[in-house]
């Protein structure tokens, strides 16, 4: 019988390509959400009858059980960007290590853990420090858990290149944190990464994995290609640190501020795959350039949209 595999998070950004990249494998797909009615997007993803929902609530251990119950392996995908009532540590550290915890305890023969390339107990970040937490509450519970830690990750219907990319159409953008250094990666990678580990535990578990693309980019460069890409000619004007600083902490807090003072102290350090750190290549797979795929959809911030000259 082909391997049921319960998947954390398999209806967000992440989720829809991990569950594409599984269905091809085979494999019965179980995704754990909040709310199945809002999930049915990533149902056409998968064969008839192949994927299915179950009910979830992270916050509790009972839930989680329930939706770990006889699956030969677990992928948690779950992960927040605003520390709003305490979330970081609900979500990065509590939930990670009840999930690893509930696969254990359901006799999974694989659990992969989707952290971050910031993960740092001693980060400054409250982000970064979440995240380092939650790999620990995991190694602990499932110490043969693979876990990777993935750059900034871009796709189709990323917040990143899209967000930027919109920016640029305004005459005047504000380069926040210019020198700061990114490698991005693309989406279906990650995707296929989840997968690689999770239908191969004898080869990958265990293991630590940083996920970056070819591309590394100052934030200056990035907005540079964006604008090159688009066609838009807006003036870049790096923003001074003492301004963005107080940008953040003054509008942090509002919802969908541009900038919290979190992701600001995130922003003094680079998002780089570490030197000598097992990457891609350590599962088997090429990073994809941006240059490669972006195009594809942000041809819709050019001028004229599709209508554009190259």
């Amino acid at each position: 019988m082909a391997k049921l595999i319960t998947i954390f998070g398999g209806s967000g950004f992440v989720g829809r390509y991990v569950v594409q990249a599984l269905a091809k494998t085979g494999a019965r797909l179980r995704v754990a959400t909040r709310d199945p009615h809002l999930a049915l997007h990533v149902r056409p993803l998968a064969a008839l009858g192949q994927l299915d929902f179950v009910r979830t609530d992270l916050r509790s251990e009972a839930s989680i059980a329930r939706a770990v119950e006889g699956a030969d392996a677990v992928i948690n995908l779950v992960g927040i960007l605003s520390d709003s009532q305490g979330g970081f540590e609900a979500v990065h550290v509590n939930a990670a290590g009840a999930v690893a915890k509930a696969a254990a305890a359901a006799g999974a023969g694989a659990l992969v853990h989707v952290s971050a390339l910031g993960a740092d107990a001693e980060s400054e970040s409250g982000y970064g420090r979440s995240k380092a937490l939650g790999e620990a509450a995991v190694r602990a519970a499932f110490p043969k858990a693979t876990i990777l830690r993935p750059s900034v990750i871009f796709g189709p219907e990323d917040q990143f290149l899209n967000r930027f990319a919109g920016l640029l159409r305004l005459p005047v953008v504000p380069v926040v944190a210019p020198r700061t250094k990114f490698q991005p990666v693309y989406v279906v990678d990650v995707a296929r990464a989840v997968a690689a580990a999770v239908c191969e535990p004898s080869l990958h578990g265990a293991k630590t994995v940083s996920l970056g693309g070819p591309d590394v980019l100052t934030m200056r460069g990035l907005l540079e290609w964006l604008a090159e890409t688009t066609g838009r000619t807006p003036a870049l004007v790096d923003m001074p640190d003492a301004a963005a600083s107080l940008m953040a902490s003054l509008t942090g807090w509002l919802p969908g501020a541009p900038l919290t003072s979190d992701q600001w102290t995130m922003l003094q350090s680079d998002n780089i795959v570490p030197e000598g750190a097992p990457g891609l290549a350590a599962l088997g797979l090429a990073a994809t350039p941006m240059a490669a795929v972006a195009p594809g959809w942000l041809v819709r911030f050019r001028p004229h949209g599709r209508f554009s000259p190259a």
